[in-house]
């Protein structure tokens, strides 16, 4: 188990490792394996990169974002400019259907609404808006709709978990009640842990999936 001490030094070295990230800008606490980051960055997709940077490191139990986003003037878009330019990527992103998806921005921030069929649509929607310049962050409220049917169950869950995380497998348990998946158990690092979700989310009319695994000390 990392010391909190060794915790901060990887997860420091991790942002500087991290090139879309200016590590100067962004501070680091830890306690008790509870990642805190502090500071600023210039882009809401800067701000991404370093939490999932953060995250990558073994050990990190939990994980506070307190890192405000503070634009240059030069990066600053009106928030019609800012629709505007979501609706217009929105449009070009192949894998979503025409006219499915939402834009409202308040301040920089964009709320995304609407209904999608699959959650890999629902992360190309937020992924597609993430790096549009003014952005200072986004909201996903796009709901999965019902209409592809539940086929997978419990099994085929689990073969897909022992395909991609092998040991890690035996220690996840899968229920599904419905549409709805709950993932619970332990794994060893948070790249597991997301590996775990993408792949209950992989599965044709999952409506939501409930994460209460933890990652091991």
């Amino acid at each position: 188990m990392k010391s909190d001490t060794q915790l901060q030094e990887d997860v420091l070295a991790e942002l500087r490792w991290e090139p879309s990230v200016n590590a100067a800008h962004i501070g680091v606490e830890v306690t008790q394996g509870v990642v805190t980051l502090q500071g600023h960055v210039t882009s809401f997709s800067e701000k991404w990169d370093a939490e999932r940077a953060a995250q990558r490191v073994a050990g990190v139990q939990g994980l506070a974002v307190e890192i405000a986003v503070e634009l240059a003037g030069t990066d600053r878009r009106s928030d019609s400019d800012i629709v505007y330019a979501a609706q217009n990527v929105l449009q070009w992103t192949t894998s979503l259907p025409k006219d499915t998806i939402q834009v409202l921005v308040e301040n920089g921030w964009i709320t995304l609404t609407g209904t999608v069929d699959w959650e890999f649509q629902r992360q190309a929607a937020t992924r597609a808006v993430r790096h549009l310049m003014g952005v200072t962050g986004v909201s996903d409220q796009i709901a999965i709709g019902s209409g592809v049917s539940l086929w997978a169950v419990k099994a085929d869950i689990e073969a897909a978990l022992k395909r991609r995380a092998r040991n890690d497998a035996q220690q996840i348990q899968v229920e599904v009640h419905g549409a709805d998946i709950t993932l619970s158990g332990v794994v060893q690092s948070w790249s597991e842990r997301a590996l775990a979700r993408h792949s209950a989310w992989g599965t044709p009319g999952v409506r939501s999936v409930v994460d209460r695994m933890t990652v091991a000390a």
